[in-house]
């Protein structure tokens, strides 16, 4: 069987295991790339679709694929861009008959073109500026006509799905555009950290390329910087990297889904030169930019939604953007299928699927504990044990606010949960985070995010 053989069967097995709004929104749009040292490599329509079906379906995809053919134990999901390298690179590679051994490729390999990372998709254009996001929009423009200038580094955070990668590939773009003979490279922390261990596998060659590669650029954009944290040997060649930058007057754009000082398990050298420069947040969406959030979208998808509607559903307060689009994909699918075009009727009934995919009486105290430590990288020991580190005792705080508010659950047995402690300490812990969401904004950007999390199991 070939790839496309193999999809069809997974495709015929995750009919079978999902609904029909499921496969048609989500699954029934990827398409076979590859299959890889035993990753089926599919790609998604947009990165949000990305994200969205790895974060739901990668388990169950994998899980069926396996069932159909033994050979595959991992499943991959790229974006567009990713796509069209890997289909160019696989070309690219068949014309070089004249490089030989496995060092010299994946040399060639660390050292391609930056700029092919950038998702053209993503412009300012597209980018919807409001209250929540104003302050990284004017210095992402400010960027984009000066890198490496008037901020420097720029350390952009906020939660989930709020735009952080669209700001950032939209700088790259407007760059590429402005300044054609700079070197622009984006990558998220995980494929930076990849690329280097396989570069220290395959020999000094990839090991300098891959050094070439992020550090001779003009504008550096890490996404997700966040995912470093407890990988000493990665932080390590990071910390080299952005040092050569800096001192080059390179533009240095980082993101997180927190600010610096709360990067645990990450070195203080480093977590420092985060905040030397510019440090600036994205909060949900009000109601007003939701409107037009979902205005854009709806254009983009050639869609014309009446206003009322739209604001029908952005009355709901979502946490983030791809919330958002998953409710205006599924109204728009309802639509076609009942074929009396987008109504009150039609939103309504998209929303009644929502919530039933929310639903909070299927949570169980097992599931906010596993989420709020994989949440803030600490394990679930750590957190329910006796540690009184920083880095475990807010996890338990937030975890125990959490249970208290979705679960009516007693003092006492929460404190069960966390090795005996008895009801004054749980109350003093839910009470510290109940005062930080009085003033703190970054509070309520953490139990939105553990939320959506939960509500997206």
């Amino acid at each position: 069987m070939n790839i496309h053989e193999i999809w069809a069967s997974v495709l015929g097995g995750l009919e079978k295991e999902t609904t029909a709004i499921t496969y048609d929104v989500w699954i029934k749009t990827l398409e076979p790339v590859d299959i890889k040292d035993g990753a089926l490599i599919l790609s998604a329509p947009s990165v949000e679709a990305r994200d969205f079906v790895l974060n739901r379906f990668r388990t169950l995809i994998r899980t069926v694929a396996k069932g159909i053919n033994n050979a595959i134990t991992e499943v991959d999901i790229i974006e567009p861009a990713e796509k069209k390298s890997t289909e160019e690179g696989s070309a690219g590679q068949e014309e070089k008959q004249n490089i030989k051994g496995v060092e010299k490729e994946a040399a060639a390999e660390v050292s391609q073109a930056p700029a092919i990372y950038l998702n053209p998709k993503y412009t300012f254009e597209n980018f919807v500026e409001g209250k929540s996001n104003e302050l990284v929009y004017a210095v992402a423009e400010a960027i984009a006509e000066n890198p490496g200038t008037a901020h420097n580094p720029v350390f952009i955070y906020g939660g989930v799905g709020l735009g952080k990668t669209h700001i950032m590939h939209a700088v790259g773009n407007a760059v590429k555009a402005n300044h054609p003979k700079l070197k622009v490279l984006y990558a998220s922390s995980e494929k930076f950290a990849n690329e280097m261990i396989d570069s220290f596998r395959l020999g000094n060659k990839a090991n300098q390329a891959f050094r070439d590669k992020y550090r001779l650029v003009d504008v550096l954009m890490i996404d997700d910087i966040q995912f470093f944290a407890g990988k000493e040997r990665t932080q390590e060649e990071f910390f080299h990297t952005f040092n050569d930058l800096y001192q080059l007057n390179k533009q240095i754009i980082i993101s997180s889904d927190r600010p610096p000082k709360d990067l645990f398990s990450m070195e203080e050298r480093l977590v420092s030169r985060f905040g030397c420069g510019m440090i600036a947040d994205i909060q949900p969406p009000d109601e007003e930019t939701r409107v037009a959030i979902l205005q854009k979208k709806a254009q983009g998808l050639k869609q014309n939604i009446k206003p009322e509607i739209l604001a029908l559903m952005a009355k709901n307060p979502f946490a983030n953007i791809r919330d958002m689009e998953g409710l205006l994909n599924k109204v728009i699918f309802l639509a076609k299928l009942s074929g009396t075009g987008i109504t009150e009727e039609t939103v309504h009934s998209a929303l009644k699927d929502y919530q039933e995919e929310t639903n909070e009486d299927n949570l169980t105290a097992q599931d906010i504990i596993a989420a709020t430590a994989k949440y803030f990288g600490v394990t679930i020991a750590e957190m329910t044990g006796k540690k009184k580190t920083k880095d475990v005792v807010e996890p338990r705080q937030y975890c125990i606010y959490l249970i208290s508010e979705l679960l009516a659950v007693p003092l006492v047995t929460i404190g069960n949960y966390f090795g005996g402690r008895d009801h004054t300490t749980i109350m003093h812990s839910r009470n510290k985070v109940v005062e930080a969401l009085k003033t703190n904004v970054r509070a309520g950007t953490v139990v939105a995010d553990i939320k959506s999390v939960l509500y997206r199991k």
